[in-house]
């Protein structure tokens, strides 16, 4: 059976985020960073487990959809002008890897219903 492309799209934006994960300041590499990555992590998981199940695939979809919002969120957080614990040029690819992710997510919504 073939991946989903959705569920390589994020794989991809997973390896990427952890590479910009470990830029981080020391003190914020078990706070913050643990947090997106855990964030992340939920997402892949949150996607198998939507692709895998037999009935109704919707309240997983969502779950996923709240979670790329929690994680854009922390991304954005990440880049504020304050923290500048990534770069802007970082900040606006990782925008773009969720911003794809979540037209992925919405076709795949609208395909299973």
């Amino acid at each position: 059976m073939e991946e989903l492309k959705i569920l390589q799209k994020v794989k991809r934006m997973v390896i990427h985020g952890n590479t910009r994960l470990k830029q981080f300041p020391k003190h914020e590499r078990y706070l913050m960073a643990a947090e997106i990555r855990s964030s992340m992590y939920r997402i892949i998981r949150l996607v198998i487990m939507a692709n895998q199940t037999k009935g109704s695939k919707k309240q997983l979809q969502d779950k996923i959809d709240i979670e790329l919002d929690v994680l854009r969120t922390f991304i954005d957080i990440a880049a504020d002008k304050d923290m500048r614990y990534i770069s802007l040029g970082a900040h606006e690819e990782w925008s773009k890897e969720l911003s794809e992710i979540g037209r992925m997510l919405n076709g795949w919504k609208r395909s299973t219903k």
